[in-house]
């Protein structure tokens, strides 16, 4: 386990499974293509980071997502029960493992480099939390220096409220925090074509 660990959140790229949202303009089978192509390029941007953990959902997609696997990264089911729990066990795992600083990142958001990754870490030296804004009101990248499992129960997930009540619970918990740069999640046929289009 490195100090510095990155985990991916990552789903098993099967039709009615990935980019749901994506999959009600472009139906599934081109959604489903879509993300295979999203994660390509996500994994160009960070493949040469060491000790990558891919997290992946359902728990039965390990054969699925073995390619995408680089040299010394590894991979472990995301387990049962909702987006705040498998979050809260993803950063309890890494951190009982032996990490320092944890940076988890999902799949959705192909604009992320090598040097936001780095920045989260940095910045986790002087902040308990760090947080990559999503254009959509969510998050593309959170970070923390120790378990926090307030900031994932309850959560209103997939909404535009999730940044904002993740701030609230921050400020309540005496929690400091930084803002990284705002990106964009590729969640709608816009996204899709955006993406499409700035390539």
């Amino acid at each position: 386990m490195s100090l510095n660990q990155l985990v991916i959140f990552v789903k098993a790229p099967r039709p009615g499974l990935a980019k749901t949202r994506l999959a009600r303009s472009i139906g599934a089978n081109e959604a489903c293509a879509a993300y295979r192509t999203l994660m390509g390029t996500l994994l160009r941007n960070v493949e040469k980071m060491p000790g990558v953990e891919l997290r992946f959902t359902p728990d039965d997609a390990a054969p699925e997502i073995q390619g995408w696997l680089r040299k010394g990264w590894k991979s472990r089911p995301q387990g049962p029960g909702d987006l705040g729990e498998r979050l809260q066990r993803a950063f309890a795992e890494a951190f009982a493992e032996g990490a320092k600083t944890v940076v988890l990142i999902g799949s959705d958001c192909p604009a992320i480099t090598r040097e936001d990754i780095h920045t989260g870490w940095s910045r986790l030296r002087e902040h308990d939390l760090v947080l990559g804004p999503a254009v959509d009101g969510g998050y593309w990248l959170i970070g923390l220096r120790s378990p926090q499992p307030e900031l994932f129960k309850g959560m209103p997930w997939s909404t535009d409220m999730v940044l904002g009540e993740t701030l609230r619970r921050a400020r309540a918990m005496n929690l400091s925090v930084d803002l990284l740069r705002i990106l964009a999640d590729i969640d709608t046929k816009r996204d899709w074509l955006d993406f499409l289009e700035s390539k």
